[in-house]
This record gives C-alpha cells, structure tokens and sequence, in this order.
C-alpha cells in the first residue's frame, strides 16, 4: 500500500504531525509519497502534483482539518481513493482521526479494519450571457451571494426547469448533506444524514421570516440566477473558493456530479458521534 501525504502548511503542528505519519507507516513497511507542498515541509523533495499523487497512491492521507479537506479535494480532482482527514486538534466532521491516533490509523491501513462513507460531490455549472460555461467541483456546497453592496438582492431558484421561488436575501446556498454541517447549518439549515440522496437548498439571511430552507431530491437540477440588475454583480463561490462574479444574465447550475468521495472511517466512529462531540449533545 502507498499512502499519500497532503498537509496544510499554516496549520500549527503541521510538520511534526507529517514526519510522525511517516514514521508510523515506515515502522509498518508501508511506502508513502508526499504532494508538493508537504515534500517542502519536510525537506523530502521532490514532491508529487494532486492529480500525480492520486494516481500514485492508495489511500490519501490529509492532515490539517475540513477546510484542508476541501482544498484536497479540490486539488485532488475529485479522486476515487479513500481519503483520511488527520485533524491537529480536535476530530471534525470529515476527519478521520486525530494526530495523536496516528498508531490506529496506520494499525487500521495495514490490517484494513476500516470503512468507506460514500459522500455526492456537486457539479455547479457557470452559463455567462456570452455562451461561455466553467464548471465547479464541490463537496460541502454552491454559494450565489451579494457582491459588494450592502443589500439584500433578489434571486430566482428553479427546481429542473420549475420556479420554486423569488428571495431577497444575502444570498442562497445549494448544499450537499456533507455540506449541512457547514455554511447551511449556520444559515438555519437543517441536519442530514451523509447517505441521505438530497440536496438543501438555504436561503441567507432572507427578507421574508417564511422563505425557510428546502429538502429535495439529489436528481434534480437546481438553477440560480440574479433578479435585478440594479443589485450589480453577485458572487459564486464553492466550498468557500473559486469566486467569480454573475452578472444578470448568467445563471448557475448545480447537480450531482457523476463521482464521488470516499471518506476512510475507522471502527467505532461514526457521523453520529462526531455529532454528539462538535455540537456538544448532552442528552439523558
């Protein structure tokens, strides 16, 4: 087995935390190669590009937290290989484990006592009034906002072709059920099961008190777009990256995309208990 190293060079710990997971996989005779980032934390040059390191290897090991999670899966490019979140800190909701349980984790590769959570990824699509299309890979969710006014603005989304509804808001947010965790669940969206074949469809900071967030189907294709052209450009963004203005003729697609992230878990751990932990549920 080849395990590959992705690490977040700001985070505190980084480094240690690299040469600490190579050392555990050399003491267990597995071979590892590290992206080009980490292979310059650690002197170990050269190192290998996202879309050459998921090649390479066969589990990708992330250490950081979500957001470096999703910046490797972006960089990754949406790879099929089981990836493993090595939090500096506490376990989040996409992490695997903790730098201090690095020995499990290793004893979990070599013994592959572990699992995989099937995650959908979203395929946005950006249409500009000139013809021209880019498209966006995310896991956590699509974001439509207000650029740099101060206002709410008006937004129109469609549910496969049909008006679901016209908001003003901050902005709406299209997100998966790994994504209701995140941006959504702050706006007032609600929790979702990973395995659940939906999407949430949460509207930020909204004029009206009635314009709630909305469950639908994951085989659906959502459509956002900018009512006004007096509230001047909007944002785009996915996973919190990627920004790019929408102008009032542009729209945005989103659906499911035609592959998938497979989270590593190790025994005993689960969504639920990562539940309890970061929400602090003290039920009984």
């Amino acid at each position: 087995m080849t395990v590959g190293i992705i690490a977040n060079p700001h985070k505190e710990g980084s480094r240690r935390t690299v040469e600490a997971l190579i050392a555990a996989l050399e003491d267990h005779g597995l071979s590892f190669a590290l992206e080009t980032t980490a292979a310059e934390m650690t002197d170990r040059l050269p190192g290998l590009s996202g879309k050459a390191l998921a090649e390479t290897a066969d589990v990708i090991a992330v250490i950081g937290g979500d957001g470096t999670m999703l910046h490797a899966m972006a960089k990754l490019g949406g790879c099929p290989k089981p990836m493993a979140g090595i939090n500096i800190g506490n376990l989040g909701f996409l992490t695997s484990c903790t730098d201090d349980e690095i020995p499990e984790f290793v004893d979990a590769l070599v013994s592959g006592s572990f699992s995989t959570s099937e995650r959908i990824l979203l395929d946005a699509c950006v249409e500009t009034r000139d013809g021209s299309t880019k498209r966006f890979l995310a896991l956590n969710e699509a974001v439509l906002a207000r650029g740099q006014t101060g206002r709410l603005v008006a937004l129109e989304a469609k549910v496969d072709g049909e008006v679901l509804n016209r908001y003003r808001a901050d902005g709406l947010i299209v997100a998966s059920p790994t994504g209701s965790t995140a941006y959504s669940l702050s706006a007032g969206g609600p929790l979702i099961s990973p395995s659940a074949g939906v999407f949430v469809i949460t509207p930020i900071c909204p004029h009206t008190l009635s314009q709630r967030s909305l469950v639908v189907s994951d085989d659906v294709e959502i459509e956002l777009s900018p009512e006004e052209p007096s509230d001047g450009p909007m944002l785009f963004t996915v996973d919190g990256r990627d920004c790019v203005e929408i102008g009032p003729a542009d729209r945005v697609r989103v659906r499911k995309a035609g592959q998938q992230l497979n989270l590593l878990r190790l025994e005993g751990r689960s969504f639920y208990a990562a539940l309890r932990q970061k929400l602090n549920w003290r039920g009984g």
